[in-house]
């Protein structure tokens, strides 16, 4: 499939990211402003086919800024603590997020999955209703071709 175009902006319509034909991907961006930031996803690409648009968004502060922020407050090896725990939040909120984008495919093949099971058992019916036609059909044809016709 072709995917989806994907723009980030930000307040006075500058924008943060472009991107085309994605079918997946990651991407941060740091606000270089307060104000509003939009997300517009579009599948212009490939009208015919519909597609699911699943993304999450953390706000807060950098890792940077947080570790800025209570510097005075803590000596050496609790800033090597501190760093240690963000980053480790970091990785967490990761593979929820992972976790939670697994879900969403084992659910959606599911529901392909047996999609495409109820076709097959139509499609068998429907068979073996045109096996019995044809071979009614043909029993049918025998008799008329063997039957014994007289002449008066």
């Amino acid at each position: 499939s072709s995917g989806i175009n994907a723009e980030y902006g930000g307040p006075e319509g500058k924008s943060v990211y472009k991107g085309s034909r994605e079918s997946s991907g990651k991407y941060a961006f740091s606000a270089y402003m307060d104000g509003e930031y939009h997300y517009c996803f579009s599948n212009g690409m490939s009208k015919m086919t519909s597609k699911v648009v699943m993304f999450n968004m953390d706000i807060g502060e950098g890792a940077a800024a947080a570790f800025e922020h209570g510097k005075d407050s803590i000596d050496k090896d609790h800033d090597k603590l501190a760093e240690q725990l963000g980053e480790l939040r970091t990785a967490l909120v990761s593979v929820k997020h992972d976790q939670e984008y697994m879900e969403v495919r084992d659910r959606t093949h599911s529901i392909i999955n047996n999609s495409t099971n109820t076709r097959v058992v139509w499609w068998a019916f429907f068979e073996a209703l045109v096996l019995l036609a044809m071979s009614l059909g043909q029993i049918y044809y025998l008799k008329r071709f063997f039957e014994v016709r007289r002449v008066v």
